[in-house]
């Protein structure tokens, strides 16, 4: 089993494939690392609103895996959107864990309708936080194609990833937008919450076809297609699962097949990134 990496407009790599910790309680998440790492995974995506850096530091600590074997992704807290503190967010994540430096920084939301729609200028501190080298590089997540426009117009810098919803049945709008740009797409929530896919006559019958898990098929067209994708389980069996999907591929039919799944925004099962303004107290 070998995870592919991909190459950032940046000139650095990304493992295409990793663990994400959204939702893993903070009790559980240093051994659910623990366990990742061991079944070969290298990618770990959390943020500080998760509430588990803590947790993903202390298995990178006790892994004994060298630094630059493990590629960390955490994210700007939304009570640190003003430029001034967006550094006091990065500086606090990487005490939790005990890391100098991320590989990758994210805005987690734009929450365009907080701190006078400005973004921009959020977006302007973190080229500051990677000049500064806390982080190799910076994206942006659930960003909208306006939201992409806006900020690579003001600054110039266009973000390496997206992070947004997209599965089978939400073709996100956002990831051609994204892939416009030159930056990826990575896909969270990569095989829905509970809507269907799973048990979709489509997707089942790939799975039966090639021997595999409706989950695996989900998780192998997210490849296929180029997206970096990091399905979170807390149960060491399905890590296993989830990662065991570097032995088959799909043909450009089956993936266009699990395309014309997609339902549009009736399909989306997160906030919409156009007014969710949920700032934690």
């Amino acid at each position: 089993m070998s995870v592919p990496s991909l190459t950032l407009h940046d000139q650095t790599t990304i493992p295409q494939f990793g663990l994400g910790v959204w939702q893993v309680p903070p009790g559980d998440t240093e051994r659910v690392v623990n366990e990742a790492l061991e079944l070969g995974y290298r990618h770990v995506d959390t943020a500080q609103m998760y509430g588990n850096e803590a947790g993903v530091g202390a298995a990178i600590a006790a892994s004994g895996l060298a630094r630059d074997e493990i590629y960390v992704t955490t994210k700007l807290n939304n009570s640190f959107h003003q430029p001034a503190k967006a550094r006091e967010s990065l500086e606090r994540s990487l005490s939790d864990l005990r890391l100098d430096q991320v590989d990758l920084f994210l805005i987690h939301w734009p929450l365009p309708t907080r701190y006078d729609g400005d973004y921009a200028a959020t977006w302007a501190a973190l080229v500051e936080l990677r000049e500064a080298g806390l982080t190799r590089s910076i994206g942006v997540s659930n960003f909208q194609p306006a939201h992409l426009d806006t900020i690579v117009e003001a600054t110039g810098v266009v973000p390496v990833v997206n992070q947004i919803e997209v599965h089978p049945y939400f073709d996100n709008p956002a990831r051609p937008a994204t892939l416009a740009h030159g930056a990826l797409v990575q896909a969270w929530s990569p095989l829905g919450q509970g809507g269907g896919e799973l048990t979709d006559p489509v997707v089942t019958a790939l799975a039966g076809k090639h021997g595999k898990s409706p989950a695996q098929v989900v998780l192998r067209w997210h490849l296929d297609r180029g997206d970096i994708i990091f399905p979170k389980s807390t149960h060491r069996e399905r890590l296993a699962e989830n990662i065991d999907i570097f032995d088959f591929a799909l043909s450009a039919d089956e993936v266009t097949a699990l395309n014309a799944l997609d339902k549009g925004e009736t399909a989306r099962t997160g906030p919409n990134p156009d007014t969710f303004d949920w700032i934690p107290s």
